[in-house]
């Protein structure tokens, strides 16, 4: 059973991977002018060209990308915990500490973007 599950994980990565290839092919050229763009918009924003590129990554790779991978390892935490942990106290105690972990990460990740800001505007003056 446990090798069935594996395979089909294994397959359903494999394909996703290809899907997301395939559906990311763009001009370069359209690339860079959103690029371009973005620097534009950060720096217009934050008021100065040294801090666009951490906006950039704060805003729009952190956050976003924070969730799903916050909820999955929540998941695992929550499987440890409740699952596996029934039968083994470790295992218990590590699920738990293993949700805490992700839900700390989870709330940073959310709150990081409002407090660069807070700091960038309200104190660099």
């Amino acid at each position: 059973m446990k090798k069935v599950i594996t395979i089909i994980l294994i397959v359903l990565c494999i394909l996703s991977i290809n899907t997301v290839f395939a559906a990311d092919k763009n001009n370069p050229n359209d690339v860079k002018d959103k690029m371009e763009q973005k620097k534009e918009e950060y720096t217009e924003t934050y008021g100065d060209g040294a801090y666009w590129f951490a906006a950039y990554v704060i805003n729009d790779i952190v956050q976003p990308y924070s969730i799903p991978l916050c909820f999955a390892g929540i998941a695992v935490g929550l499987v440890f915990q409740y699952v596996m942990g029934t039968r083994r106290l470790d295992y218990k105690h590590r699920g738990f500490g293993t949700v805490i972990i992700f839900v700390t990460i989870l709330i940073i990740c959310q709150l990081l973007p409002f407090i660069y800001a807070l700091v960038l505007t309200g104190w660099r003056d």
